[in-house]
């Protein structure tokens, strides 16, 4: 545990105008991110009296080995800078709300000739457009299945699409009247974006004119005496009210707004949103973060809003956003509004809604966010003593001097000795650390390519990297994260990069390396570690067969015992590291497999086929795809299109078979 004191800047150095501080632990890397109005005032809070600080803050502060500062104009340039190096960095100590599960969108894919309505869960991707998100993904269906009766708009995937393009038939949803089907040229590509464009318009909150001129359709139809018309007419507008029931009127005034509410302890804080538009309630998202220190409601909430407006972009700031406190220094507010609505483009309102309607809606937000609360902390309890006890258990079975935080795991993948490649996965506290994760293409430098050779070389790269000086980092460094580097003494380097201030790869080393394998395995993974300076590391191996665990130069391997939580650790480390190996195996084997069918194609050198791979991700894609669609990648013409579908039929796909397992893997 650290001194504050010995790190704590001299008196009088610290600068009393508006600025951003960030606290850095012993290797460098960022642990927490802040913003002060006068930073000789925030900074010197710090370093006060231990047992008066949060838990968390006495953690940060004992845990940190420098503090730095920025200094800029106003409040508005803080809150950019925090923002910016909060996303950079990712420090431990400060609060980033996590989604408290994953939730569903009703997509509309506007990037496409032929628009497509689905339900989307992830990241965001650029041209869709988004509603909701929904609570659940049959809520969606339900509502989509309602809405395709009126805008056919097509909702198969693309494999579907095509192949009824193909055979000159539609799908049962082009049958049965809630798809177009643009597939067989029943409307062309402008007709059913028209299509598309109404659907946007509708679920938009553009409701009340669309269904006023339907009535008005249905009228004139029943008038000309054209009841087919006025009854098909009548059907799709009670649809279209099934769909909007689903979203009632909260907000009698048409509303667009955010309510955010939050339920917090000591500890922890869950903040849920009701997005609300046109009136209606939308969709609804929630969040949990742990506290960082005793910041009031008002801070918590500005904490909140840069994150999620940051994250979502300009398009997702309303108009009106209703929360429950406001930050107590009243140009920090100012300064938020004004950073808001310089993002949105146009006039944002932050405000605490006093009375009525609004009021009410943002009791039953709060009455959401405790709930939250309540049932994260019911989950999180089990997974943290799970855990825990997990790590607890490995130390006391290993005879290691204290829990291995951060666990590596290695596995080679190969197809009868080619294309052998190596995967390394990270666990930090029992977690999967995917950032971390590392491939490797193994060139047999250890004289072989076989499995032993493999871990040998796959576990010489990555402590060499560990031990490198900075120098070395100047070498051209190996596509898989690798180096040619030779190992520049036993120092460890810094974990940051000082011209990028980013963590360095390989820069922090675990406190367990496990080998899939046994005793041969193992040992090669030992000499490599030792060979490389990193003795002090422990290392054991996990053979499939009989989940046994093997130290290094032992003839007996121990065994945990099968209900063990230890062991089941261990178990989904060596899982995930097999699977990550076998997805960039297949990656490099189909990238073989294209160079090796598509040599003697006239033009086409290694950065067209990269090209490809890039485009369609694997031979199978690549085989179903048209002349047309390949003449779409940048550096393609119909001729080299030609050539290469030609190529391709030339030579029918095969199914490779896994020797090892008998598997059949998909080319």
């Amino acid at each position: 545990m650290a001194d504050p004191t010995t790190y704590r800047p001299a008196p009088g150095s610290i600068p009393v105008e508006p600025g951003v501080y960030r606290f850095s632990d012993a290797h460098g890397r960022v642990i927490y991110v802040g913003k002060a109005k006068s930073l000789r005032a925030r900074l010197s809070s710090y370093f006060q009296d231990l047992s008066a600080l949060h838990p968390r803050t006495f953690a940060m502060v004992t845990t940190a080995a420098k503090v730095e500062w920025t200094v800029v104009r106003n409040e508005v340039e803080a809150l950019q800078l925090e923002y910016s190096w909060i996303k950079e960095f990712d420090p431990r100590f400060n609060v980033r709300y996590r989604d408290d599960k994953s939730y569903p969108y009703l997509a509309v894919t506007l990037n496409e000739e032929y628009p497509r309505a689905m339900v989307m869960r992830g990241a965001k991707k650029r041209g869709v457009r988004y509603f909701g998100p929904y609570a659940h993904a049959w809520a969606i269906r339900e509502s989509l299945d309602q809405l395709l009766r009126v805008f056919p708009v097509r909702s198969c995937s693309k494999g579907v699409f095509n192949r009824s393009r193909q055979i000159g038939r539609p799908c049962l949803l082009g049958y049965i009247g809630k798809c177009s089907a643009p597939c067989v040229g029943r409307v062309d590509a402008d007709e059913h974006r028209e299509i598309a464009d109404d659907l946007v318009s509708f679920l938009e909150g553009k409701t009340t004119g669309y269904i006023r001129r339907l009535e008005k359709e249905m009228k004139a139809a029943a008038a000309e005496l054209d009841f087919e018309r006025a009854a098909r007419l009548r059907d799709d507008i009670a649809a279209l009210d099934r769909a909007m029931e689903a979203n009632a009127v909260v907000l009698g005034d048409g509303t667009d707004a955010d309510v955010v509410a939050l339920a917090d302890d000591p500890l922890e804080v869950a903040v849920q949103v009701f997005y609300v538009r046109g009136g209606r309630i939308r969709g609804q998202r929630g969040w949990v973060a742990d506290k960082a220190d005793d910041a009031p409601a008002g801070e918590l909430v500005e904490r909140f809003l840069l994150q999620l407006y940051g994250e979502l972009g300009g398009e997702s700031v309303p108009r009106e956003i209703l929360v429950p406190a406001l930050p107590d220094d009243p140009e920090e507010a100012a300064a938020l509004t004004e950073l808001l609505t310089e993002l949105r483009g146009g006039r944002v309102e932050i405000r605490v809604p006093q009375r009525g309607d609004k009021r009410a809606l943002l009791q039953t937000v709060a009455a959401n966010a405790k709930q939250a609360l309540n049932l994260h902390k019911t989950k999180r309890a089990s997974d943290l003593t799970t855990r825990s006890r997990a790590l607890e258990e490995i130390q006391d079975t290993l005879e290691l001097d204290e829990p291995p935080l951060r666990i590596e795991c290695y596995d080679i993948s190969n197809l009868a000795g080619t294309e052998v490649v190596g995967s390394m996965v990270v666990f930090e506290d029992g977690l999967p650390r995917k950032s971390e994760y590392r491939k490797f293409t193994v060139r047999g430098e250890q004289g072989g390519t076989d499995d032993v050779a493999a871990i040998r070389e796959v576990l010489t790269r990555r402590f060499r990297r560990l031990r490198e000086s900075p120098q070395a980092d100047q070498d051209e460094p190996a596509p898989d994260g690798g180096s040619a580097a030779a190992p520049a003494g036993p120092e460890l380097r810094p974990g940051i990069d000082p011209e990028t201030g980013r963590p360095r790869k390989f820069a922090y080393a675990p406190g367990l390396v496990v080998v899939d394998g046994g005793q041969p395995q193992v040992n090669a993974a030992r000499q490599a570690m030792d060979e490389a300076g990193v003795s002090d590391i422990p290392v054991v191996g996990l053979a499939k067969r009989l989940e046994e665990v093997w130290p290094p130069d032992s003839d007996h391997p121990i065994i945990m015992p099968r209900t063990s939580e230890g062991l089941y650790l261990l178990q989904r480390v060596r899982d995930e590291a097999h699977r990550f190996a076998i997805t960039f195996h297949r990656q490099r084997r189909s990238t073989s497999m294209v160079d090796s069918l598509l040599d003697g194609v006239p033009g086409l050198g290694p950065a067209r086929r990269k090209a490809l791979m890039t485009r369609f991700g694997s031979l199978k894609r690549l085989r179903a795809a048209t002349m047309e669609q390949i003449a779409e990648v940048p550096g393609f013409g119909p001729a080299t299109a030609q050539a290469v579908v030609d190529a391709l039929a030339e030579r029918p796909a095969v199914p490779a078979v896994n020797t090892a397992t008998g598997e059949i893997l998909d080319s």
